[in-house]
């Protein structure tokens, strides 16, 4: 009886759904936006990380040193910079190894070179290049590297520069824009799903009331509440079901013609790349996202109206 009854509220719901014609394609529509907004913004927030990486991996704290620095007081500096736990990963550049990057870098520059080669001597300091686990973390390893380069009494310091946080000015512009794209994708997205909520909630509300009767002669017979408002939950169910199936069918051609735009404005991310690598866990978002804003709606319209 059960599994009779389920079928018979299944057939129900989706005749209720093929029967309303254009307020069926207008709810799938506005349902439609809503979710492809869900969707822009898992790829609005993968795209910003993607370009956060890129920018975090070219920013390190580079110590520069005095050219008399003792080398075996450097390497000494350089352990104890590996013990502190925020540090992943120290780089040390000898000042043989400075001078020849020199070189390289300015070998179409003949007065440079050749005034370099008048001094006699290398001018340049060893340095290290200090990368840390996470972006909050260089502000710490800036300040341990502060007091190393305080002169005490009857001391010097080996250190000659710190060239603290370089590209800080970019990443605060960059998490500033993440953080705001997020948060207007995350309103507009709200202002949708709220639409959505609406407009299958007054079109339950339309479908109750113009089968009105049939319920009405349902209850006479003694069915339950449930076999009454199943059809209707049934009905928004399929009403994001089919949104959730249009909005995903239509990303793949999205994001192949962004493939290589994306990947030119954001270096390392591509939409294609995304989309292929994260497919299922797209369509269940979307499928899922649909079906409970559709059932959700419905059963509170069901409840309401019954």
């Amino acid at each position: 009886m059960f599994l009779t009854n389920l079928k018979r509220i299944g057939r129900n719901g989706l005749l209720g759904f093929l029967r309303n014609g254009f307020i069926s394609f207008t709810t799938i529509l506005i349902m439609s936006i809503a979710l492809f907004s869900v969707g822009m913004i898992m790829f609005t927030n993968e795209a910003m990380n993607a370009v956060l990486s890129q920018i975090e991996e070219r920013v390190d704290i580079n110590v520069y040193f005095a050219t008399d620095a003792p080398e075996d007081e450097i390497l000494a500096l350089k352990k104890r910079l590996e013990t502190l736990p925020e540090v992943k990963e120290i780089k040390y550049v000898s000042r043989d190894e400075a001078l020849a990057a020199f070189r390289a870098k300015h070998k179409d520059e003949a007065s440079t070179i050749k005034a370099l080669d008048e001094l006699g001597e290398n001018p340049l300091g060893a340095s290290l290049a200090i990368r840390a686990k996470e972006m909050s973390q260089y502000e710490t390893i800036a300040k341990f590297l502060e007091g190393k380069t305080e002169v005490k009494e009857g001391e010097r310091s080996i250190i000659e520069h710190i060239n603290f946080f370089k590209n800080k000015p970019a990443i605060d512009k960059i998490s500033y824009l993440s953080k705001t794209i997020k948060k207007i994708g995350f309103a507009l997205t709200l202002i949708l799903l709220f639409a959505s909520v609406a407009i299958v909630f007054n079109t339950i509300r339309l479908a109750i009331y113009t089968t009105r009767d049939e319920i009405y002669v349902m209850k006479l017979v003694g069915s339950s509440n449930w076999y009454a408002q199943g059809p209707f939950v049934i009905e928004g169910a399929l009403y994001g079901f089919t949104a959730g199936l249009i909005v995903y069918a239509i990303f793949y051609p999205i994001a192949y013609w962004l493939h290589e735009p994306s990947l030119k404005f954001f270096g390392n991310f591509s939409t294609l790349n995304y989309f292929e690598a994260n497919a299922l866990i797209l369509f269940v978002v979307l499928i899922l996202s649909g079906v409970l804003l559709g059932a959700v709606s419905s059963f509170f319209a069901a409840r309401r109206y019954l």
